[in-house]
């Protein structure tokens, strides 16, 4: 306790705390986002509950492994060789979760773009309450929660040494990740288009995962400036799309 006092009062480290605050939590809505879809997918009664338990375990994956920081980045060290170039079990993960992200996009997309006929609802219908349970949505959750708790951890890593401001930094971040989750899912839920602008995100990212794993970094900032472009056009897209529906109103009234 003696030794975090010091600490937080020099300005140098709360610098350091709010710029990892910052990071934490846009890396946080990456994962966010992806919680979100997968439970919305859930019958209305069990959204909520999926969500605090991905939200919950995401933060758990991320104090474990900042009490074994030796180890994780231990995983930086290259593990083989392949034409030149070395593999670390980071590169594996990112690479893994990369795929799984761009399948699970991929899959949604194609799921809203080509619609399954009429004469196959029943047997989608008795599909989805396989797949689509509470505990197959929070399998999927925990395997990409340990992608992004394991990118957020080195990213915090290579941010600061003090283990104290990592931890604050990890609790403020799943903290406003629990207070949006909520909204964000509803806004989600009824706005179809957000859907897909959200599937777009995380088709991104997904390869963005990749290429890191191939050795490809890309700068996040470029990364959430596009994002930033795409929800903006998407904005106006939605307030272009109220206006039109209120003056088709008024003029339904006036006839």
């Amino acid at each position: 306790m003696d030794s975090i006092i010091p600490l937080f009062s020099d300005p140098a480290a709360w610098a350091a705390l709010i710029a990892l605050v910052v990071m934490e939590v846009v890396l946080g809505i990456d994962n966010l986002i992806f919680i979100s879809i997968l439970s919305n997918k859930l019958p209305e009664n069990q959204r909520q509950r999926v969500r605090r338990i991905g939200i919950g375990l995401a933060l758990i994956m991320r104090l474990a492994l900042l009490s074994i920081i030796a180890w994780l980045v231990g995983l930086t060290q290259t593990v083989f060789t392949i034409a030149g170039h070395g593999f670390s079990w980071k590169d594996l993960i990112l690479i893994a979760g990369g795929l799984f992200l761009v399948w699970k996009a991929t899959k949604e997309i194609h799921h809203s773009v080509d619609p399954v006929p009429s004469e196959h609802h029943d047997l989608l219908d008795k599909k989805d309450v396989v797949i689509s349970n509470a505990g197959a949505a929070i399998f999927q959750i925990i395997l990409l929660d340990l992608v992004f708790s394991i990118d957020s951890i080195l990213t915090a890593v290579g941010m600061t040494e003090h283990l104290p401001i990592m931890v604050v930094a990890v609790i403020v971040s799943v903290t406003v990740m629990l207070l949006a989750a909520d909204p964000l899912a509803n806004f989600i839920a009824k706005n179809p288009t957000v859907v897909m602008l959200a599937l777009g995100f995380l088709l991104m990212i997904g390869m963005v995962l990749i290429a890191d794993g191939f050795g490809f970094h890309v700068p996040k900032g470029y990364i959430y400036a596009a994002m930033a472009f795409s929800a903006g056009v998407e904005a106006l897209n939605m307030m272009a799309r109220k206006r039109q529906a209120k003056a088709a109103t008024k003029d339904d009234g006036g006839h």
